[in-house]
């Protein structure tokens, strides 16, 4: 148990650093659209209506799939995924936790998972040195905003069937 807290301990400063946590002005849409790398995400929080929930008080905590982890879904799965609202819903809500969830904060859930928005649970793990929540790498940590925080991830979350 000993090591794995060590280890723990190093992904959260390797990938703290580059991210530090800076007070912001901008909630948590207007953050992950000034970061740029988060386009396709902010466009499908507008056309689910979920843009408006992310702005408010919050705190939230979103595991947000960059552009690249877009772009690797099956051809024609985003178009699909766009036209079936309640679908697009139930996914995005499947990135999201309820109040501010630091990295460290996350990584003492490691075996054990986070309950999503959604409702379903996601598994946060560590691979190597790597944060994971499912089988998504944590790419990017702590991305302050005014009402919570945002961690990059490399690949898009789906909930388990019910």
């Amino acid at each position: 148990m000993r090591s794995f807290s060590k280890l723990a301990a190093s992904a959260v400063i390797a990938l703290a650093v580059p991210a530090a946590v800076q007070a912001q002005d901008k909630d948590i849409v207007e953050t992950a659209t000034a970061a740029g790398s988060f386009k396709t995400l902010t466009r499908l929080l507008g056309e689910s209506g979920l843009a408006e929930t992310l702005k408010g008080p919050g705190p939230f905590t979103v595991f947000a799939p960059t552009d690249e982890a877009f772009a690797k879904l099956p051809s024609g799965a985003l178009d699909a995924l766009a036209k079936d609202k309640s679908r697009l819903k139930s996914v995005l809500l499947y990135h999201v936790v309820a109040g501010k969830v630091s990295a460290a904060d996350a990584l003492k859930l490691a075996g054990k998972g986070a309950k999503t928005v959604e409702g379903s649970e996601a598994k946060i793990s560590v691979m190597g040195q790597t944060p994971m929540i499912n089988n998504a790498h944590v790419t990017r940590t702590d991305i302050a905003a005014k009402n919570g925080v945002i961690h990059a991830i490399d690949a898009v979350m789906l909930p388990p069937a019910r």
